[in-house]
């Protein structure tokens, strides 16, 4: 991607499902209170697992998302209806709810694109037991039999496509402009966003619908974090077990949610007489090229995609004093606020803080941290699309969300996580991280519009 390339992408709506609001203001409220999402699962037997809570969609909120989308008339086709997940509704629910901030008018098909990261629906424990009745466990496949089921093992092989889904979004609102669909773990939803900026920079779209989606609080999606010891297994309460960069963060929980974002070319979106309410500076990517579980211990992969989000929002300088990259180093006040990746496990929160440290420099001490996900838990694939919106609300809000349950400060986490209380603060510029589980990592730079 050209940083020279003069195609400003702007935000003009945006849309959100939490476990902390059935849309995005009620999300932005509660994370200024310090309100925790984080509740005993239900949606799941979790008897004889170590962990059993999650940040989970309140199911009369799916009931009412449900109603209102039947009342704005989105809908598919009737053949394809059998393939929509619960992911997908609340996708649904987070681009309604951002058209309409947008006004986009929807009255024949546009070519407007989508971009959203999902990893599709898990199979459950009952679909893996009815499959494996038409085998006889010495490689052969009733699959005739299989067939006079009425196809139901066909409908949820493709629920678990992720193509699936931004597929599904574009058919439901008729869509008809590039559609990607991104499956890089943690980094998918911001990962979403920078492919859909440099469609809209190269001039092959004039608008994007980017963001993510998740829902994998089942027991085939959970178990496996279990068994790497990856989730929470230590805490007085569910609200308590989130604890970013705290020195007894014992790993991430899991959670469910969506984040919808409208991005436009700025000639579109003032053609059209759009509110404007943020702009997409910079975008940066990586590979760990690492491990699959681990991140790198030094940060390496997500010290590239930091600087690559900066170098592409032109706020890398020549200079002699960066330790990260020869001869290059960032301008100073370049960054007021990080909305940091977070996740509350002890190798990511350690790395990401040396990764700062060694992007920042000197700087690094006085630029404020903090993590959504002390709130929210960690929605996966739709994680780096609700921060970057929780982001750009921050900017005009003028306010830094806080990391809550910071209780306990750990001597190799040493930056300001703006600790318990949401902080007022003028800001211009938000990095915003999203490190995947695997080593993919994406970076957005998100600025105040002017």
């Amino acid at each position: 991607m050209s940083s020279t390339d003069n195609r400003r992408v702007v935000v003009t709506g945006y849309g959100m499902v939490t476990p902390l609001g059935r849309n995005a203001q009620e999300t932005f409220d509660n994370a200024r209170l310090g309100v925790s999402g984080i509740r005993r699962i239900t949606s799941f037997d979790t008897s004889g697992l170590p962990t059993d809570i999650g940040g989970e969609i309140d199911p009369a909120w799916i009931a009412a998302i449900t109603e209102t989308l039947c009342e704005a008339n989105i809908r598919y086709d009737g053949r394809i209806e059998k393939f929509v997940t619960r992911s997908d509704t609340l996708m649904l629910a987070a681009t309604l709810e951002a058209i309409g901030m947008a006004r986009l008018q929807l009255q024949q098909p546009q070519r407007i694109g989508v971009s959203l990261g999902n990893h599709g629906q898990n199979p459950t424990v009952e679909d893996m037991m009815f499959l494996h009745r038409f085998y006889d466990g010495k490689g052969n496949w009733d699959v005739r039999a299989l067939e006079r089921t009425g196809g139901y093992p066909f409908f949820n092989f493709f629920k678990r496509k992720p193509d699936v889904a931004s597929a599904l979004i574009a058919a439901a609102f008729k869509f008809s402009g590039p559609n990607l669909s991104v499956a890089s773990a943690c980094a998918a939803g911001a990962q979403a966003i920078g492919e859909a900026v440099c469609l809209i920079r190269e001039g092959r779209a004039r608008v994007m619908i980017a963001g993510g989606a998740e829902s994998c609080l089942d027991y085939t999606g959970f178990v496996g974090f279990v068994l790497i010891k990856a989730l929470a297994q230590k805490y007085t309460s569910p609200q308590k077990a989130s604890r970013p960069f705290d020195r007894r963060r014992s790993g991430f929980v899991m959670s469910e949610g969506a984040g919808a974002i409208v991005l436009e070319d700025l000639e579109h979106a003032t053609s059209r007489n759009a509110t404007i309410y943020g702009e997409i500076l910079g975008y940066g990517s990586s590979a760990d090229a690492y491990r699959i579980t681990d991140t790198h211990p030094k940060g390496d992969g997500a010290i590239l995609a930091m600087w690559a989000a900066l170098k592409d929002a032109n706020l890398i300088v020549p200079g002699t004093t960066s330790e990260a990259i020869a001869n290059e180093t960032i301008a100073k006040d370049s960054i007021d606020y990080i909305n940091a990746h977070g996740t509350s496990t002890v190798q990511n929160d350690l790395t990401e803080t040396v990764a700062i440290k060694q992007v920042f420099g000197d700087m690094a001490k006085d630029i404020p941290v903090s993590s959504n996900k002390s709130m929210l838990g960690h929605t996966i694939a739709a994680a780096g699309a609700i921060e970057a919106i929780l982001s750009i609300m921050g900017i005009n809000a003028s306010l830094l969300l806080p990391t809550i349950n910071y209780e306990h400060p750990d001597p190799k986490c040493d930056l300001d996580y703006v600790p318990n209380e949401a902080r007022p603060k003028q800001h211009k510029r938000v990095l915003s991280n999203s490190f995947g589980f695997g080593g993919q990592n994406a970076c957005l730079c998100i600025g105040k519009f002017e």
